[in-house]
């Protein structure tokens, strides 16, 4: 709680934006585990077949992941390492567990209406994401992870991602998690959806801070 001592109002706007926006992704991320049996993105994927394969909570491997690539980050450069990296690197994973132990989530018909489910997880995730980084708290860890090796293999951020995910995806399929359509289509659907929600979402925020400062960090 110290963190809000003496915060004034645009401080909390900003980390309003911020823990609304995890709380956003966590549920999204929630909803698309249900209906894992369509694909999922790759690092769900992955913490789905760490979860299967070795026990704990998927919430839990989530904050391992999470810390880890943190860590490195760290090695490679603390630029893009900060209060809300390790917030987001916590959080979100304990949320998520909330939300699945609940058991308010709707569960798999293994009809088309778990496509439809799908995508509103889809949705609610690059939602969230923008919320969160709207407020410009910091990067989440695995964009951070991203960008540090972009800096430092010369690749572009992009490309960084490719090779990035690709690994994750092919170390998670190794290890038995769900890789399905919907796992190569995941990202095509979230980066608009997040595109749209982060300008939205910064706009407002900088009408209700009086700011026009737009500088915002990375997503999870």
């Amino acid at each position: 709680m110290s963190v809000f001592v003496g915060m004034n109002r645009n401080g909390l706007i900003r980390y309003g934006f911020f823990f609304s926006g995890l709380v956003c992704f966590a549920l999204g991320v929630a909803i698309s585990v249900k209906m894992q049996h369509l694909g999922l993105h790759p690092w769900d994927v992955l913490n789905i077949a760490l979860f299967d394969r070795f026990g704990l909570s998927l919430g839990t491997w989530t904050v391992i992941i999470g810390l880890i690539l943190i860590t490195v980050s760290l090695f490679a450069g603390r630029k893009y390492v900060n209060l809300g990296t390790f917030l987001n690197a916590l959080l979100i994973g304990p949320i998520m567990d909330i939300f699945l132990w609940l058991d308010i989530l709707p569960a798999p018909s293994f009809g088309w209406t778990d496509y439809l489910w799908l995508l509103v997880g889809i949705v609610i995730v690059g939602t969230g994401g923008g919320l969160y980084v709207s407020g410009g708290i910091g990067a989440g860890p695995r964009d951070g992870f991203m960008l540090s090796m972009a800096e430092r293999t010369g690749l572009s951020v992009s490309k960084a991602r490719m090779v990035v995910e690709c690994t994750v995806l092919l170390v998670a399929y190794l290890l038995g998690g769900p890789v399905f359509l919907m796992t190569f289509l995941y990202t095509f659907i979230m980066s608009p959806v997040f595109q749209f929600s982060l300008k939205f979402f910064t706009r407002l925020k900088n009408e209700l801070c009086g700011s026009s400062d737009g500088d915002v960090n990375g997503e999870k």
